[in-house]
């Protein structure tokens, strides 16, 4: 198997960027897969050394790319590894709100984030598996069984009640405040998850704003811009002890390029 390292801009002859689990090209260089857990190298007796992607393997099951028998492998280590394998498996089929991209690259990127700030293996795992038990069939006792009680307790705190019975605009501000409730009583965790959720989200956010303008809030269940970003500030508000961090600093910058 081959060492999973960290995942640094790879690009062609001509400047491109390859992406499999993004499935498309981008110019130049991209912040979506630094850091990446998937990315792999390989030995063609053809076409030579190149890389892959164990995400996906044209239409194949997400690979089994983890073996409990062998050392750890990459910055991440044995437990978040095993976590965002298991996200991938469980947010199979789902993409991202207007741009159908596979659900999966936001859970990694949050992972990613939280990298950044802790080496705490359980933090991370959290963050890999913090939409599964809001978005998919699996609940909490999955996450327990599988990864412990800290972890399934980090991922709860990050899990909104959908309130399924109602419209999701109708619900929106009612979940938003609950969920802020929520963060402000949680553990510093917790507040790192929070943080690098939502500082993926925004940075989708700008991309989708830099081509599309206001029209970019027709997607979500809340689209009136104001709403956004009073929840977006509050956010910031509750994960303010945070605030020395890079990654908070860019949330804020980010914030006040959309919003201003």
């Amino acid at each position: 198997m081959s060492e999973i390292r960290i995942h640094k801009e790879q690009t062609d002859s001509e400047g491109r960027y390859f992406c499999r689990c993004m499935e498309m090209e981008t110019a130049g260089t991209t912040w979506l897969c630094e850091n990446c857990p998937l990315y792999a190298e390989f030995m063609d007796e053809d076409a030579g050394k190149g890389i892959c992607c164990r995400y996906a393997d044209g239409d194949s099951e997400f690979p089994d790319y983890w073996d409990p028998s062998e050392p750890a492998h990459g910055v991440y280590g044995e437990l978040p590894q095993k976590a965002i394998q298991f996200a991938a498996l469980a947010h199979k089929g789902a993409v991202r709100k207007g741009n159908g991209l596979p659900y999966i690259i936001h859970p990694m990127e949050t992972m990613s984030i939280v990298a950044q700030m802790t080496e705490d293996a359980e933090v991370m795992a959290a963050a890999a598996l913090h939409d599964v038990i809001e978005d998919t069939k699996f609940v909490g006792r999955d996450i327990e069984e599988r990864f412990g009680r800290r972890v399934a307790e980090l991922v709860g705190m990050e899990s909104e009640d959908k309130k399924r019975h109602r419209p999701a605009g109708d619900t929106w501000r009612e979940r938003k405040e609950e969920n802020l409730l929520r963060e402000q009583r949680a553990p510093r965790e917790a507040k790192l998850i929070m943080l690098a959720d939502k500082l993926s989200n925004i940075r989708s956010t700008l991309r989708d704003y830099q081509e599309a303008g206001d029209a970019v809030w027709e997607k979500f269940n809340m689209k009136d811009p104001a709403e956004q970003e009073w929840y977006y500030r509050a956010v910031a508000k509750v994960v303010s002890e945070l605030s020395d961090e890079p990654v908070y600093q860019e949330y804020v910058r980010i914030l006040d390029i959309i919003f201003q």
